[in-house]
């Protein structure tokens, strides 16, 4: 192979021309087919001309292995020995920047064939003779092999075990080949690790940057060994092994560090390692580390007490501080918890936590520089993305307030004598709850008296900068007391946010920060606040919604924090006196900057989901408002929309629903006025104008469509305003047919729908469907040749289009399988076809027949749930055109013709997998079986088993669906004395309540929680969760002109014109027969040789 083509092809792919980087790519593409191009790439990385050639061909391969290495279970090995060996031999000995990248090819053949498959035996033999030999660990300096990249190939070799590899298994035992590679490797590295402790300790704080790197990467292997398991051969070595962490540890100085240096960064981040491993053991493998929880307490409240230094310290620092509390919290929770942290109680919540909450200058700076970030650290919420859980927002502020939730929760250790002998620890586990109900808790003994010695800022202190930045940190740590404030008396409760919170709204001027912060705490306590108190709360929670800005300061956090505060209450149920207020004070603050649109439109959606009938009747004047805003921000070729149009459709859609329930309500009720006729008409005009704007309004000169963004919530927009319509003057005054054709074309082309959750697309296409047959649609079924000077071809209707979408749902989506079936109902059989468009439903047909019968090919070899779906899908296409159904089916090959009705029969004679269980699903089956039956006896096989089969099945659910009948006759005429029972059934639905409630206070053990998750796992892997929602699969779906034919009459006729053929040619059980007899008596002359 010519290494040079490569080479240059390489180079090529970093050039900045665009066209250059494509053209490259393609030929490298090409020429990945070659048996030798993985060997040719690993050469270049080795010796390129230069570093950027080597770390190109480094990525390549790379992404090579990522598209082409198998990493399922029991797939046979793809990769060489002779490969394997190369790459190992450049791993050792690559420079530092291709190194990084050639790793994670490695990481990917690992996986696949060490880890899947245990396979590839002399890779930890190899790597433990490469380490030995390596320069640091062999004290060589001539070696050729660096330490560093043979731990680093050790990280890579570790790094997918740290997490459970079979989660079907409750209790999983440490995988063979973490065990190799411990006892092999990691138990010798931990002696090495120790001496370079030794030598660091004997150094006197002079930094060796190998040593430092080497440290690190121990490190990281022996938290990816734990994390997850415990290896047999590294649990004896922990004892020495975390010792020498506490000494890396307490080398720290986190108040005065200099992490400039890359040495003194390098020991930061093995600090950092050190604790997450401590949170591993205290955590994952508690009875390995017992008798070392003492000194690791010892090592991390030295740690805690920088606390107070944490506006100076850099991320890192204050990184190592959130994991030392988190140490703290971890081991506080475990049986020897409180013996080991109570005596320091006092200590940690004045000298450690309460530093951590007060306000710094970091704090101020950031309100200022950056709010969202401000925002992310200090007063996060459900609203937005903007509480997300990257290891950047894991502050010691957090941290801290974790902490004192756990210390305030402390009730000591158990009390109870035993005469037996027994621990106090078993005690504790069995009964210890229940008695330690007496007994006062931490919060109360301690925290509470410690937080009320912070006066509460008033207007004759609210100068004061020491008073209000320490009453930021009171309020800080009342936000993390919900668990004990939960166990108090609701009087409590009462008294702590009278006297120690709300008051700060009332101060003639309180700092936003404080106001921002106190907002945070109400939403913090929602699910603890006493209701009498719903008004106070709501009117204060309104002020701060509504604060403006103060001259040179920002009140944005202010009013976000507020925000979250009342979706907090929202979501504990906590609702406020009056809805009106609220609403009123979100409408008028939309359409101010598009952030705080964004998080308005989502506190909007939680109070109309919330309010119900209480803000529904607002939902039309809401529903104008916010078109015009959105209106302002929409852009109609640009693609993707902005984040706030994104977010305002979806608030018009949470509207539009709720406007719908609302709707139907007041129907039930024979409520409807003409006000709410008046209100769902501006609702159908305004949502109208808002997607004439997004989608018709594209520049004439563009070509390309509208965007297709918010597909889902635009679904659910265009389905509000079919649902207005009363009349065709009312579609042309919409435009409705107008935005049907450009909807319906995007949907067609869109390929990312099944990551919602809520598919609105089909619940729209069902509406379309009836509103044309209803009013009819124009170019519903077929749509007109566009006038000159456009080329006179012929454009897809809005039914073509929709078919598209449909056939792609059954073909390449499971979860959206059920919906897509219902679907291909309507679309075959509702609409009314002429003679002239009869074409049009012989192409749905066999668009939508391959795309079922490919899918059903993929999931035959066993009965599933998914089987009815795709079998009736077929039945249907069949029923309209059964000769172009019986083509497509024999070109499809895989039995064809014969699979389908073989699975059809099997499907209603056996499995329980696939039973009928709608009358709408029964009448299919038995009108495609009669049609079945009909055209085989013309083909003139009669004694033929697909005939039998067939006729079996026709008996069988023709007897299903006359006793469907009569079961639902007789429930409608014991509806009454079923109404009679009504009040007896709730109480016991109380009783059965009450006992839930019960059960639910037990809390769940490991045990539980890892059975719970094995049974998960395994559903997932079996495919049972990817097949749709179980309330789809009992929609009665819709037969349209079928539901008009007597199938009883059919079968009758039937077996009356073929019963010489049919019951002579066919060996019917006696038990079936009779059923029938007694289900069809007129039926009874045609069966007298079963008599």
């Amino acid at each position: 192979m010519d290494l040079t083509q490569i080479a240059q092809l390489l180079d090529q792919t970093l050039s900045s021309d665009g066209h250059v980087v494509r053209t490259s790519t393609e030929a490298l593409d090409r020429l990945s087919s070659l048996p030798q191009f993985p060997f040719a790439l690993l050469s270049i990385a080795s010796g390129g001309q230069n570093q950027g050639q080597r770390v190109a061909a480094s990525t390549y391969l790379k992404n090579f292995a990522r598209r082409n290495i198998e990493v399922s279970h029991g797939s046979s090995s793809r990769v060489s020995q002779e490969f394997k060996s190369q790459l190992m031999r450049t791993l050792l000995q690559a420079e530092a920047s291709v190194l990084k990248v050639l790793v994670e090819a490695f990481r990917i053949i690992v996986v696949a064939e060490f880890v899947k498959q245990n396979s590839w035996p002399e890779l930890v033999p190899d790597l433990r003779s490469a380490i030995q030999s390596s320069n640091v660990i062999s004290n060589s300096a001539s070696s050729e092999l660096s330490t560093i990249n043979t731990l680093t190939v050790l990280h890579a070799l570790i790094r997918p075990f740290q997490y459970f590899l079979n989660p079907k298994v409750a209790k999983e035992p440490v995988p063979p080949q973490l065990e190799l590679i411990a006892k092999e490797i990691l138990a010798p590295l931990l002696t090495v690790f120790h001496h370079l402790v030794e030598k660091a300790r004997a150094n006197h704080g002079r930094k060796d940057l190998e040593t430092e790197k080497i440290l690190l990467l121990i490190c990281k292997c022996l938290y990816f060994a734990v994390r997850s398991y415990m290896p047999s051969a590294v649990a004896p070595l922990l004892s020495s092994f975390c010792h020498d962490l506490i000494f890396i540890l307490g080398s720290l100085s986190l108040d005065h560090g200099d992490t400039s240096e890359d040495e003194y960064l390098l020991r930061l981040k093995t600090g950092k390692r050190a604790l997450l491993i401590f949170c591993s053991l205290t955590t994952r493998h508690r009875k390995y580390c017992d008798k070392l929880m003492q000194d690791i307490i010892n090592c991390v409240l030295k740690i805690v007490k920088c606390s107070s230094n944490i506006s100076k310290l850099d991320f890192l620092s204050e990184r190592i501080v959130s994991l030392a509390f988190d140490v703290i919290s971890h081991v506080l929770e475990t049986g020897p918890g409180w013996r080991l942290v109570s005596p320091h109680f006092s200590f940690l919540l004045e000298s450690a936590i309460l530093p951590a909450l007060m306000l710094n200058e970091k704090d101020m700076s950031e309100w200022e520089d950056d709010p969202e970030e401000y925002i992310r650290k200090n007063l996060p919420s459900e609203l937005e993305e903007i509480s997300g859980w990257r290891e950047d927002l894991f502050t010691a502020r957090k941290s801290a307030i974790n902490l004192l939730g756990v210390v305030s929760m402390s009730k000591g250790p158990p009390t109870v004598s035993s005469n037996n002998g027994s621990s106090a620890s078993s005690k504790r586990k069995k009964g210890e709850k229940n008695k330690k109900n007496n007994q006062r808790s931490i919060g109360e003994l301690l925290v509470l008296p410690c937080l009320s010695k912070f006066p509460i800022p008033s207007d004759a202190t609210a100068s004061d900068p020491k008073i209000l930045k320490d009453y930021f940190g009171v309020l800080m740590a009342y936000g993390g007391l919900q668990d004990f404030l939960k166990e108090q008396k609701l009087a409590f409760t009462t008294t702590l946010v009278n006297t120690r919170v709300l008051p700060l709204y009332s101060l003639s001027f309180c700092p936003p920060y404080l106001v921002a912060a106190t907002s945070w705490v109400l939403g913090e306590l929602a699910s603890c606040l006493p209701a009498e108190m719903s008004a106070d709360i709501y009117s204060s929670l309104l002020k701060a919604l509504a604060m403006p800005d103060k001259e040179d300061t920002s009140c944005y956090p202010v009013r976000v924090a507020a925000a979250g505060a009342v979706a907090g209450l929202l979501e504990n149920e906590y609702l406020p006196p009056e809805w009106l207020p609220l609403l009123q004070v979100v409408i008028s603050r939309i359409g101010n900057e598009d952030e705080e649109n964004i998080i308005l439109f989502q506190l909007l959606n939680s109070i109309v989901e919330a309010g119900n009938e209480n803000t529904a009747i607002h939902i039309p004047h809401i529903i104008s408002s916010l078109v015009d805003v959105i209106s302002k921000s929409i852009h109609p070729s640009v693609e993707p929309w902005p984040h706030v149009v994104v977010r305002g459709f979806e608030a018009l859609a949470v509207m539009a629903q709720s406007w719908e329930n609302f709707m139907v309500e007041e129907v039930e009720q024979n409520d409807s006025s003409e006000k709410k006729a008046s209100g769902q008409g501006a609702i159908a005009r305004a949502l109208s104008a808002l997607l004439q704007q997004a989608w018709l309004t594209v520049p004439l000169e563009a070509e390309a469509s509208p965007p297709a963004s918010c597909i889902d919530h635009s679904s659910t927009l265009l389905r509000s305003i079919i649902l207005s319509v009363t009349g065709s003057s009312v579609i042309v005054e919409l435009k409705l047919s107008e935005l049907l054709l450009v909807w319906a074309d995007m949907i067609s082309n869109w390929h990312a729908w099944e990551e919602s959750e809520d598919m609105a697309v089909f619940d729209c296409i069902k509406e379309v469907v009836s509103l044309h047959s209803k009013y009819g649609l124009e170019s519903f079924i077929v749509r007109q040749i566009p006038p000159a000077p456009a080329p006179p071809v012929p454009q897809r209707s809005i039914i073509e289009a929709i078919s598209v979408f449909v056939s792609e749902a059954i073909l390449q989506y499971p979860s959206a399988t059920w919906r897509a079936f219902s679907c291909v109902h309507i679309l075959l059989h509702v609409p009314k076809y002429s003679s002239e468009t009869e074409g049009v439903r012989l192409s749905l047909a066999a668009v939508f027949c391959r795309a079922a019968f490919s899918h059903l090919k993929g999931v035959r070899s066993k009965p599933s749930s998914l089987w009815k779906p795709l079998l009736l899908a077929i039945a249907s296409c069949y029923l309209c055109h059964p000769d172009t159904v019986e083509a497509i089916l024999e070109k499809e090959g895989d039995g064809g013709f014969a699979t389908w009705a073989s699975a059809m029969a099997f499907a209603c004679i056996h499995s329980s997998e696939v039973s009928l269980s709608t009358k709408s699903e029964i009448k299919l089956v038995v009108m495609t079986l009669l049609k079945m039956t009909e055209r085989l006896l013309g083909v003139g096989n009669p004694s033929g088993g697909l005939l039998r089969d067939c006729f079996t099945s026709l008996i069988k659910t023709s007897i299903q669906l006359k006793e469907l009948d009569e079961e639902m006759e007789e429930e409608e005429n014991d509806e009454e004395s079923e109404d009679d029972n009504d009040d007896e059934d709730e109480d016991d639905d109380e009783i059965e309540i009450d006992d839930e409630e019960s059960e639910s206070e037990h809390e769940e053990t490991e045990e539980q929680f890892l059975e719970r998750y094995a049974q998960a796992a395994s559903a997932l892997e079996n495919g049972t969760v990817e097949e749709g929602d179980a309330e789809d699969q009992e929609v009665e779906i819709e037969l349209g002109s079928l539901e008009e034919a007597d199938e009883q009459k059919m079968v009758i006729s039937l077996i009356e014109r073929y019963h010489h053929v049919l019951i002579k040619g066919q060996a019917l059980s006696p038990e079936l027969v009779s059923s029938f007899i007694n289900a069809f008596p007129d039926s009874t002359s045609f069966f007298h040789q079963y008599m």
